[in-house]
């Protein structure tokens, strides 16, 4: 695997649940898509590059924009979704800190769901050296909306098996390496809302999907997604429904290479 000893210990967990990525992690906000589109100048004639590209869920959002797009993305088990979701878009094996890609090559980077997993400063001096002079960078992340009860409780679940080792988003570590990097400032912010609607077996999926959760022994994995199973039938939010809504807060960052 190309860069695999730049990928996250956890990180490597991923390989393991593509499948239930693909079925349990939401889709994008088309307004989100369309704002980075505006931000970073994506269209025709572009070339984009979805970096930590997973099973191809940001990709395909991608897709309607008309730019040329390539995937790259470590994991062998999330490429193999990727391309029974998207036969004709190119995914290569790579990692953020060795894009296997000519310098001055895209003129956008766009990562979902991924930048913080990646090693700091390496990943952005990547970035910056297949990006086209004044290219843009764009980072995406659908976080959900824990202040509604039922979604408090469903990360509660999940975190019982964080050890505190894994790079969260919320937990912000990613965005020390903007404050001196020579190329990018520290991106600027906008956030859309978002939700995500299935029934259990999705919210099963959405769990098991989790790096930390993927990484326990089988028999962790099943108290899981019977602990998700019981929220769902006995929370008074979920009681009683066969699909629920789970609302998330997307962060799009956006920056231009200098």
């Amino acid at each position: 695997m190309v860069g695999s000893a730049d990928v996250h210990p956890l990180a490597r967990a991923f390989d393991t649940v593509g499948p239930e990525y693909e079925r349990g992690r939401p889709d994008y906000p088309p307004e989100a898509v369309q704002y980075l589109a505006e931000v970073l100048g994506l269209g025709p004639g572009r070339t984009v590059v979805d970096l930590g590209s997973g099973t191809g869920k940001f990709t395909r959002a991608l897709r309607p924009l008309g730019s040329h797009l390539l995937a790259i993305e470590p994991s062998e088990g999330m490429r193999a979704v990727f391309r029974s979701q998207l036969p004709d878009v190119e995914v290569r094996d790579g990692s953020a800190e060795a894009i296997p890609l000519p310098d001055a090559s895209a003129d956008a980077v766009v990562v979902a769901q991924a930048f913080h997993w990646f090693r700091q400063p390496a990943a952005l001096d990547e970035i910056a050296r297949v990006l086209r002079p004044d290219g843009g960078l764009g980072l995406v992340w659908n976080r959900r909306d824990s202040t509604v009860p039922w979604v408090g409780a469903f990360g509660e679940i999940l975190d019982t098996y964080d050890a505190g080792h894994v790079p969260r988003t919320h937990k912000g570590a990613w965005k020390a390496a903007f404050e001196t990097h020579p190329h990018f400032a520290p991106p600027e912010l906008k956030v859309f809302t978002w939700t995500h609607e299935g029934d259990v077996a999705t919210f099963v999926d959405r769990a098991l999907s989790v790096s930390f959760i993927a990484s326990q022994p089988p028999e962790a994995r099943a108290r899981v997604a019977e602990a998700v199973r019981t929220l769902l039938a006995e929370h008074p939010d979920t009681k009683g429904l066969d699909r629920f809504q789970m609302p998330y807060r997307t962060h799009v960052h956006s920056v231009r290479r200098h």
